[in-house]
């Protein structure tokens, strides 16, 4: 029976990967488009998507690295948050819940330029009154968000090549008072066979099987990252790597 058992789980295993027959090269981030990249999707294939990732987001830690993140800056009543790259709204939501916890009044927004992903998420929110959101283009539109105290941002920086990344640090430095928190992928091996495997082993959903494994090559490398922020002229720093396969980046204003 035991043996039986090994070799269900080992074929089961097997079948997971065999859907990538090779190791793309990860010497370098690809700026293969992602489906999500896509601000005209649907509501009804980017909603199953966005509740995923607020799954992931909650299980692998995102949402608790966020908060910890926000607690170095000494987050106090009236201050504000805003959220680039929402998507679902889920990591604000989160953090109202903290906020709640410790009775610290904040003001938090979430900006996203996709339409679909800005109505789910207002409905997500809808019993959390200091949560309002943005659509908008952060790196075309950013005249439209307003400033804030703190600036977050997740799993969002490496929808974008260099260039735009560079902008994107640019306009959001303009427009956070106090600093940035900015957590994304370590491009790595293992962490592109982990996504492979979770993507074809727990949902069946086209667009997370294509973009998983995507976004982890559009991932960073630390050296890249020193690069882009010298590009950017961001000298007030501190990065960090954080399990799972995560780089943090606090950019610091004072």
């Amino acid at each position: 029976m035991a043996l039986i058992i090994k070799s269900s789980a080992f074929g089961f295993v097997h079948s997971a990967f065999s859907f990538h027959k090779y190791m793309p090269d990860l010497s370098y981030r690809t700026d293969t488009l992602e489906i999500m990249d896509d601000f005209d999707l649907p509501s009804a294939e980017i909603t199953p998507v966005l509740e995923g990732l607020g799954k992931m987001n909650a299980l692998f830690g995102g949402h608790k690295s966020i908060i910890k993140s926000l607690k170095k800056f000494a987050v106090g009543n009236g201050y504000s948050v805003s959220d680039w790259g929402c998507g679902g709204g889920d990591t604000l939501i989160a953090i109202a819940k903290w906020a709640k916890s410790k009775q610290v009044d904040l003001n938090l927004n979430g900006v996203d330029a996709a339409p679909s992903a800005v109505n789910y998420a207002r409905q997500q929110a809808l019993n959390y009154s200091n949560i309002y959101f943005t659509q908008a283009d952060v790196i075309d539109e950013a005249y439209l968000i307003k400033p804030v105290d703190l600036i977050i941002c997740s799993l969002f920086t490496h929808h974008f090549d260099d260039e735009r990344w560079v902008k994107l640090i640019q306009n959001m430095e303009a427009s956070a008072q106090k600093g940035i928190v900015i957590t994304d992928l370590h491009r790595h091996w293992l962490l592109y066979h982990a996504i492979v495997f979770i993507t074809h082993v727990f949902t069946r959903n086209a667009m997370a099987r294509n973009d998983g494994p995507l976004s982890v090559r559009r991932g960073f490398k630390k050296q890249e990252l020193l690069v882009l922020l010298k590009k950017a002229q961001i000298d007030n720093f501190k990065l960090t790597w954080r399990w799972p396969f995560r780089w943090e980046l606090i950019i610091y204003k004072s």
